[in-house]
């Protein structure tokens, strides 16, 4: 991870100096004190302001910035005394964020959104850096509320966030935190290069040691998950050290992982919700007349009970960022360069993916398919390397039959990436494709499917192209690549080759991980969204094409109960064996079958 030459110690006093120098209040009311707060959060929003799916140019039913609005103007109307919150991961997640507004001057959709909300605060989460440090900058103008992050400081010595801000509701002193994560650096790499990243837990500690005193109510929003992701030993990146640090946080928000969290621990109550918008954390808190919290709760509202609010829908500036985002996938609406994203600009001549034989399990990531080989061949043509790696993000990514416009392109591939190529060894390659295939679990006796390793969600499992290989699922991680082949030929240890692969991974997994010595010796100019479209014209009417140069191997899944449990598992009867598989011996003594 790129540190600009400072250690570590060094960059976390830094970021905990710069705390210490700030000082930010709004003015304080003498009002009476207030018998209840209520404080609503919201997290990994993904740019979905208007609850709507553009790659499928249709409406969502529950979730969206819209319904957020209708359910905290009811709440507003019945509680005197409400905070609203956000944790991060707001301006990015769709064509609107990531295509049109993320990379234009002026207004921003998300950002007027939260405004008309009157929010009280945002947290900046690691996707607001995908964009760099002037989208940053560009928010923190727009935004009515401060943008906080109290771990986060510049190289050169400046500020980079607000660190809290302290409220008042009802005579109540509420001071709020924000924590970014600090694996950013994993993930976007030179994005992150002006900015430092301290552990979540010690900078809390400095800012609750600050504002103690000053306050009634103190609410955490951190953006990570409860659990660290990385630093399971340091716990840099886990907001239960900030649990451990902090027992007399009220209120800790949690998010980046999209996990529903309700949950106490002491008198702190912790909440987090699902990405989207599909959940809004709601926290009571009933105090005393000496302000001291006697009662507390917790609960996650659902947004599928609420309509779109007119304040979102019927605002001109969102109304009509929504219809530039259509018309661009339609092709009437230029990018911020004036380029069009050209409407229909190809066909497919049939559906790429196969059927899911077991509902649930993406049949993409049992072998090679159609969809894949279109990326990764996509990416071997504009890099000029000799092998390509690329992830099917989405399980039900698909290119079907018909017309193919912007927004297919967004369904196979959601991510602005651009393309590397980077040298590496025969050794290292296979490394990297045993860090890919940890995402499966162990095959072991009995098991009639295949299932996946629940800890590596599926955009981290990478395949292959330019090079044949098998994964034995028999062995354990670490230990399944097996008779990898390049131009027919068992492939070296110490061979050198080129790899095609996106900014975010070679970021993530080849320099986090130290997979790769090497570092990028080209990076594409455009996006490989752009790439993937650019083809697809090229060509016109594309083809399905599979040369099933990856296998699995190492299982054995016959048994004369396995269609008995696929048409179970597909009529709903049994649980979907994501996270563990089908195992005819398990089964056997849970009485399923005989």
């Amino acid at each position: 991870m790129k540190r600009n030459g400072l250690k570590r110690p060094v960059l976390f006093m830094l970021v905990l100096c710069l705390i210490a120098s700030f000082t930010f209040a709004q003015p304080m009311m003498e009002v009476p004190s207030t018998e209840k707060l209520v404080i609503l959060a919201t997290t990994d929003l993904h740019g979905n302001v208007w609850g709507f799916s553009y790659e499928n140019d249709k409406d969502t039913t529950n979730t969206g910035m819209a319904r957020i609005a209708s359910y905290v103007e009811e709440v507003r109307k019945q509680e005197p005394y409400v905070v609203l919150v956000d944790n991060g991961d707001t301006i990015q997640g769709n064509i609107m964020t990531d295509d049109l507004y993320n990379k234009r001057e002026g207004e921003h959709p998300v950002m007027r959104a939260m405004n008309l909300l009157g929010y009280d605060s945002m947290t900046l989460g690691n996707h607001e850096f995908n964009f760099g440090e002037n989208l940053i900058k560009r928010i923190q103008t727009l935004a009515n509320f401060p943008i906080l992050s109290a771990n986060l400081a510049r190289v050169d010595g400046t500020m980079a966030a607000v660190p809290y801000t302290i409220i008042e509701r009802g005579g109540l002193k509420i001071g709020i935190i924000g924590l970014t994560n600090p694996n950013a650096p994993r993930w976007d790499g030179e994005k992150t290069d002006p900015f430092l990243y301290a552990p979540v837990g010690p900078a809390a500690r400095r800012v609750v040691d600050i504002i103690k005193d000053k306050t009634d109510i103190i609410i955490v929003v951190s953006h990570v998950g409860l659990y660290p992701e990385y630093d399971e030993e340091g716990g840099s990146d886990g907001a239960n050290s900030i649990l451990s640090l902090c027992p007399e946080v009220d209120v800790l928000i949690v998010g980046h992982d999209h996990n529903a969290i309700k949950e106490f621990e002491g008198t702190t109550v912790i909440g987090g919700a699902r990405n989207l918008g599909r959940e809004v954390i709601r926290i009571d808190l009933t105090l005393d007349k000496q302000k001291q919290v006697i009662d507390r709760k917790i609960e996650l509202v659902d947004m599928a009970n609420y309509q779109p609010s007119d304040l979102i829908r019927k605002n001109a500036f969102i109304a009509e960022a929504h219809k530039a985002t259509r018309d661009f996938i339609s092709g009437g609406a230029p990018t911020a360069d004036g380029k069009s994203s050209g409407g229909i600009f190809g066909k497919a001549a049939v559906d790429f993916q196969p059927k899911n034989e077991i509902a649930g399990i993406p049949e993409g990531k049992l072998r090679d398919t159609a969809v894949m080989d279109l990326i990764n061949d996509v990416q071997l043509l504009n890099s000029g390397a000799d092998v390509s790696a690329a992830a099917l993000f989405a399980d039900t990514s698909d290119i079907k039959a018909g017309d193919i416009n912007y927004g297919t392109i967004f369904g196979i591939y959601k991510y602005d990436n651009t393309l590397y190529r980077v040298k590496v060894t025969g050794k290292e390659l296979k490394s990297y494709m045993e860090w890919s295939a940890a995402c499966y679990n162990q095959w072991v006796e009995g098991d009639v499917s295949i299932s996946f390793n629940p800890e590596k969600p599926g955009y981290l499992y990478d395949m292959f192209s330019g090079v044949d290989y098998e994964i034995d699922l028999s062995k354990p991680v670490g230990q399944r690549i097996r008779n990898v082949r390049f131009k027919g030929k068992l492939l070296s240890d110490e061979q050198e080759l080129t790899l095609a692969v996106n900014n975010y991974r070679y970021s993530s997994a080849l320099k986090a991980q130290k997979l790769v010595a090497g570092t990028k010796e080209w990076e594409s100019p455009n996006s490989i969204r752009d790439m993937l479209v650019e083809y697809i014209k090229s060509k016109g009417v594309i083809q399905p094409k599979v040369d099933n140069n990856w296998k699995i191997v190492g299982v054995n899944l016959a048994s004369p109960y396995r269609d008995q449990l696929v048409k179970m598992v597909n009529e709903g009867k049994l649980e979907v064996p994501y996270a563990k598989a089908l195992n005819v011996n398990e089964l056997k003594k849970q009485g399923v079958i005989k």
